[in-house]
């Protein structure tokens, strides 16, 4: 199996602070991680960065998801690149037809994810390590009995601005490197 810090992860976002969170989550997991503010920034980002798997929201300025997904499978080097739909509108009428549209252009691709939002730290990290075939060695037995706690933390990061979240991931990733440990689920 491959080591998550030998994988890279292209977070796509509109909303700085589930952007900074998102890549919080998965640097902490320890995968390398670049961030793009919207699909046209992810699609530069995609050849410079060539990630091993990108998490998308599907609503966003300037091009959404879905407009990604196409650009992305008109080319054959990022055909098959495994997609993480993120989104808040799965359950929506907008958010149905995407998602179908999302079904039948990577209908050559699998697995197929999509998280809802809000986003279980757990639940993407176990999906990003399933997709990209990596062993997470997170602490499942302690964050089961911290659930509390991780839903508070979780409503405080929602409601900090990107700022804060930037300096409070720098000041993690500084400290990661010294001692390392899972903040995150």
């Amino acid at each position: 199996m491959a080591q998550a810090s030998e994988k890279k992860i292209l977070v796509v976002d509109d909303e700085p602070d589930v952007r900074n969170f998102l890549a919080a989550c998965l640097e902490d997991a320890g995968f390398i991680v670049e961030t793009a503010v919207d699909g046209i920034d992810a699609l530069e980002k995609v050849e410079a960065f060539s990630p091993d798997l990108m998490t998308l929201d599907m609503v966003m300025p300037r091009m959404p998801g879905i407009k990604v997904i196409r650009e992305l499978r008109k080319q054959k080097k990022w055909a098959k690149l495994p997609i993480i739909i993120i989104t808040a509108h799965a359950r929506d009428d907008m958010g149905s037809d995407q998602i179908k549209e999302f079904m039948a252009l990577t209908a050559n691709v699998r697995p197929k994810f999509i998280l809802d939002k809000p986003i279980s730290t757990t639940n993407l990290i176990k999906t990003t390590c399933k997709i990209l075939e990596v062993e997470w060695e997170g602490k499942e037995d302690i964050t089961e009995d911290m659930s509390d706690e991780r839903d508070k933390l979780a409503r405080l990061i929602r409601q900090a601005d990107s700022d804060t979240l930037r300096k409070i991931r720098d000041m993690l990733k500084d400290k990661k490197d010294k001692e390392p440990y899972f903040l995150f689920e």
